[in-house]
């Protein structure tokens, strides 16, 4: 075998090797894939996910194929002959250019649903069964507040904080008002399929339905100085009666630790 032919056949090791890994990660047993979706819209990213993937790797397969096609019938050992150039084929040039815009297209509009769920669809504020939670990104925690009553607004008397700590009923809509304090940052909710950029100055919806207890990762994917290893949350998912007992909870604490306010003084008292 020529040297040509050996490095044709080395370079069709990495499709090989590509398709191979991916085929791995898919077995059940191995899962090296998404995390577990526990969102009630996040099949629809998955679905998109996996089609892109199989649609680009179709195209890597064919790419590859090709090169090592022509690496091992065109090498120069086999072909002695000066090899001819031309200036190009205008016919292929647009051929080459339409397919590509031609689908990217396609993908613009495949995933439009996908796109208006997450990113357009907003629920309802004024819906007192859509649970409203503000978090704000600071360097390095995240800064959650709660309105401090059942269908209550931010912004009124008695509101509840937690830092690092995102508590959500299962199967309720979960509306979040993202802000930064400092610098860029990117709330991601991995297994609900959320994640957004917070910008300084800015509040920006989120919202996500989860359906399957348990508790998950919140973490910050926009490198935002030296301490973002720092800024990894708890996202717990609950039943609704642990949810309203949690609140409670932190509401009967944070009510201690406010101190009483001193009493009024009666006009016209000495004292």
């Amino acid at each position: 075998m020529n040297l040509g032919k050996f490095w044709s056949l080395v370079f069709l090791l990495v499709p090989i090797f590509g398709v191979g890994v991916f085929v791995y990660g898919a077995l059940p047993s191995v899962h090296i894939g998404l995390p577990q979706d526990a969102s009630e819209s996040g099949h629809n990213i998955d679905h998109l996910w996996t089609f892109i993937l199989g649609l680009t790797g179709i195209a890597f397969i064919a790419t590859e194929g090709a090169l090592f096609w022509f690496l091992w019938k065109y090498n120069a050992q086999s072909n002695p002959k000066p090899a001819k150039f031309t200036h190009g084929s205008h016919s292929l040039e647009v051929v080459w250019t339409i397919l590509p815009a031609a689908t990217l297209l396609f993908i613009a509009i495949y995933q439009l649903n996908a796109w208006a769920d997450a990113k357009m669809r907003s629920p309802d504020p004024n819906d007192p069964n859509v649970v409203q939670v503000e978090v704000k990104a600071r360097q390095f925690e995240w800064r959650l507040r709660y309105p401090g009553r059942h269908g209550g607004k931010l912004g009124e008397p008695g509101e509840l904080f937690t830092v690092n700590d995102l508590h959500v009923p299962v199967g309720r809509m979960v509306l979040i008002h993202l802000k930064s304090e400092d610098v860029l940052h990117s709330f991601f909710l991995p297994n609900m399929r959320v994640k957004q950029d917070a910008v300084p100055g800015m509040s920006i919806p989120v919202w996500f339905k989860p359906m399957q207890i348990g508790v998950y990762d919140i973490v910050c994917s926009q490198l935002c100085g030296w301490g973002h290893y720092k800024m990894k949350g708890r996202l717990t998912v609950d039943s609704e009666a642990d949810f309203q007992a949690w609140l409670a909870e932190l509401k009967k604490q944070q009510n201690a630790t406010v101190p009483p306010a001193p009493p009024k003084v009666a006009e016209g008292s000495s004292e």
